[in-house]
């Protein structure tokens, strides 16, 4: 029960040191708000129009699909350097996570994910 009683003081003291530092940078901030901060900041230029765009979610999508693709390659380096001592099991393991991103990868192209518009 003491450990519970442990994870409870650092959740609480973690949670208080938030709330404590959000509550005092509340009340040592300067506060002088205007018109002109609180436009978008739009590379040293004036915005023009407004910044309620629609954004393509094609963007989204594809940067999600590179993120995927890069996390399998921080997999596959250390695994290479550690292949000789894993043996069978660990091969077949990768060539399952292969298989599957594969799969994956398969999906997108076809649900025309990859088409850059």
């Amino acid at each position: 029960m003491t450990e519970y009683l442990a994870v409870l003081i650092f959740i609480v003291a973690g949670i208080g040191i938030v709330l404590f530092t959000f509550f005092f940078s509340k009340l040592i901030r300067p506060h002088n708000p205007y018109a002109e901060k609180d436009l978008n900041y739009e590379c040293a230029e004036d915005p023009q129009g407004s910044s309620w765009v629609q954004f393509n979610n094609r963007f989204y999508i594809f940067g999600l699909i590179f993120v995927i693709f890069d996390v399998e390659a921080i997999f596959l380096f250390p695994w290479a350097v550690a292949f000789g001592q894993l043996g069978l099991y660990a091969l077949v393991e990768m060539v399952i996570f292969i298989l599957i991103l594969m799969f994956g990868l398969f999906y997108a192209w076809k649900k025309g994910a990859l088409k850059w518009v």
